[in-house]
């Protein structure tokens, strides 16, 4: 039962760093330059299929869960089977097992032994630490905790580069895991010793085991031949190319064209790259070599695919962000160089898949909705009528007011293009300021007759405190009875699940009324 229980926990766990290294390799990339990639392969088939490639974060984590929970039981049946070998070598019955334990590790058939323990005074501590499978198992058990620990949101979010460098173990991880089966700990009886002493026909007669007239002799075994190496080689594969791919891209010249500080620390970088194309919410991964060599964080694409430059907004959230902030405040310094890799898909290049769509950003999290209106505006300058998006509801929840003010000029064009149009009603938004005091209420109140909203200059006034979803959703369900609505949010989890609640309250029973699809970016 026990090696039952081992056999299962390697080859489930060899299953799922298979599946893993594989979807890592097939999912990194969804649409960068002149490449086609999974999203584009998939680009013809039902939403409902599409939308699974944005759970890939999701994945991940519950593949680490699983080869958690088979580490634990292959580890689970080696200490089992460790404490029957121990019993067996120490045994003085005369049983089956005691035998077995006690063939030779000497002489001309060294190498047939069954038992690892070679005395009955060897421990399960020597045994662990001074064989390779046992080695090499403590090590990788070391490694795997230490990268989900390491994992834990609390830790991701509070010390980013713990969890960077801690994660990059993955490497001794899996060289461990290539020569965890070389030493042959579990082992099999040969191939000559089953035709001249099948256990079926021997097991009962192992007494007469030495007599010269038995048929049956004593059994020689073998190790096991090694094979996770086959498991995570054509993966790994897969993995090495996408880094030197990765890497490839990384060293092409990014040309900073412009640097602009708006308020509330955020930093808003303008660049060029040869070659580079992108697509509406994808984003990218920036590395700065004077801020740090190895660590390359994710910051969402600000600027329209029509614009000739790209560019992204960055907030004071850390170490990183604050260095990087800092060494672009410095005027006397060079402008320090920026490496970039991507650009890579998200949910939200979807969003011209819908008739009616609904934004929700808060904070720093409205980035991927900038790029979005952004394209807006270019299309309807250039009429572009293979627009299938006929409204849009925009939401953004933020703290303070200056959070409002570098996004204020996008919103007052969209709102002079869509007169101008004459169509006010195809893009319908909302500010939610959340941290505020009584002094910016009344003030707001005085000046609540204005044309224009006294705290962001726009004529879409200022709410205080955060939006009634439930109200939101069931004015949009009324004014769209037939209609697909795409919900994308940027922003936490909890009001991921408020809005995910929100699609599936409001989402008619009946497939030909309103429906609600929500997606969620993930990084």
């Amino acid at each position: 039962m026990y090696l039952w229980m081992l056999k299962l926990g390697f080859y489930a766990t060899w299953l799922g760093l298979n599946v893993f290294l594989f979807v890592h390799a097939f999912l990194s990339y969804e649409k960068a330059d002149k490449y086609y990639y999974t999203r584009e392969i998939l680009g013809f088939c039902r939403r409902t299929l599409r939308k699974q490639l944005d759970h890939n974060l999701t994945f991940h984590k519950l593949v680490a869960y699983m080869i958690c929970l088979h580490t634990a039981i292959h580890i689970i049946a080696h200490l089992f089977n460790f404490e029957r070998y121990s019993r067996s070598r120490q045994a003085t019955d005369g049983s089956l097992a005691s035998i077995l334990s006690t063939l030779s590790h000497q002489g001309k058939e060294e190498d047939s032994w069954l038992n690892p323990m070679q005395s009955p005074n060897m421990t399960v501590e020597y045994v662990t630490f001074t064989s390779i499978a046992g080695l090499t198992g403590v090590i990788i058990t070391i490694a795997l905790v230490l990268m989900v620990t390491s994992a834990m949101e609390f830790i991701r979010r509070s010390y980013f580069e713990v969890f960077w460098y801690t994660h990059h173990i993955f490497i001794i991880y899996f060289i461990g895991l290539g020569i965890h089966g070389i030493g042959g700990i579990v082992r099999g009886q040969t191939e000559e010793s089953l035709n001249e002493s099948h256990p079926h026909r021997c097991a009962e007669s192992f007494k007469q085991w030495d007599d010269h007239d038995s048929h049956c002799k004593h059994p020689r075994f073998e190790g096991l031949p090694a094979e996770s190496w086959k498991w995570i080689l054509a993966p790994g594969v897969l993995y090495i190319l996408e880094r030197i791919l990765r890497f490839y891209r990384s060293q092409q010249k990014v040309v900073i064209t412009k640097v602009v500080m708006h308020p509330s620390k955020v930093l808003e970088l303008q660049m060029i790259k040869r070659g580079f194309s992108m697509e509406v919410g994808q984003y990218i991964f920036v590395n700065c070599p004077s801020v740090s060599y190895l660590e390359w964080h994710p910051f969402t694409l600000t600027s329209a695919p029509e614009e000739d430059f790209f560019s992204v907004h960055i907030r004071a959230v850390g170490d990183w962000t604050e260095n990087l902030i800092r060494a672009f405040e410095q005027q006397c310094s060079p402008i320090p160089r920026i490496e970039v890799d991507g650009p890579f898909g998200t949910v939200s290049e979807d969003v011209f898949q819908y008739e009616v769509v609904v934004l929700v950003g808060a904070g720093i999290g409205v980035t991927p909705f900038a790029s979005i209106l952004k394209s807006i505006w270019y299309k309807f300058r250039h009429e572009d009528h293979n627009l299938k998006t006929q409204t849009i509801y925009f939401y953004w929840i933020c703290r303070e007011t200056g959070a409002f003010a570098w996004f204020n000029d996008l919103l007052a064009s969209l709102e002079c293009e869509m007169e101008e149009l004459g169509k006010v009603d195809f893009l319908n938004y909302r500010l939610f300021l959340t941290g505020w005091d009584s002094n910016i209420a009344s003030h707001a109140t005085l000046n609540f007759d204005k044309a224009t909203d006294i705290l962001t200059g726009l004529k879409q006034k200022t709410s205080f405190g955060r939006p009634m979803w439930d109200n939101e959703f069931s004015t949009i369900a009324n004014a769209h009875p037939r209609s697909v609505v795409g919900v994308f949010l940027c922003g936490p989890q909890t009001l991921a699940k408020s809005l995910s609640k929100c699609c599936c309250q409001y989402s008619s029973l009946d497939p030909r009324k309103v429906q609600f699809y929500f997606n969620k970016e993930n990084f």
